[in-house]
């Protein structure tokens, strides 16, 4: 297991664009330790290559069991991922493990169609909507070097302090 340590903004790569990366063992080894460090990481969704310092297009998420998805895939690991179509628009709170601080309003896609590679080099479309829909547009957001910060309508109106809960005495 190969847990990374998750940069936080203002790390330069979290704003700069990814590259692209060839299938085959360094994808692999990259997913692996994509995976491991969401899986360590309580309540989180997804990360991408540059939260981990890595400045490739890869990322991974898994939605299974949380509260506001209809479509679930369970875990997904794409590189080099487009998205080809999209529909619709919403409005919904969003948060990040880069800017552990804060949520946002972000208007996303409802429905989205992505296309990428598995690190093997396999082709993998993902249709997805709502709650998983949104998580693969925020992972594909930190690829093109934007954070949900970029896609806020207004900072005074659209982010919050992320509320923490004390634990039960």
């Amino acid at each position: 297991m190969s847990v990374r340590p998750v940069l936080r903004y203002p790390a330069a790569v979290l704003k700069a664009v990814a590259e692209p990366l060839e299938p085959g063992p360094d994808a692999e080894a990259l997913a692996r330790d994509l995976v491991d460090t969401m899986r360590a990481s309580p309540a989180c969704v997804g990360i991408a290559a540059p939260q981990i310092g890595i400045a490739a297009r890869a990322f991974c998420m898994d939605v299974t069991g949380h509260r506001k998805i209809r479509s679930c895939h369970g875990l997904v690991v794409l590189i080099n991922p487009v998205v080809i179509a999209r529909e619709g628009a919403e409005v919904a709170r969003e948060g990040c493990m880069s800017l552990p601080d804060f949520t946002g309003n972000v208007r996303r896609a409802i429905k989205v169609t992505v296309e990428g590679l598995l690190p093997d080099g396999t082709r993998r479309v993902v249709e997805a909507d709502a709650f998983e829909a949104r998580a693969l547009q925020h992972e594909i957001d930190h690829l093109d070097g934007a954070l949900f910060l970029d896609r806020i309508a207004s900072i005074a109106g659209d982010l919050f302090p992320r509320k923490r809960f004390a634990p039960p005495r």
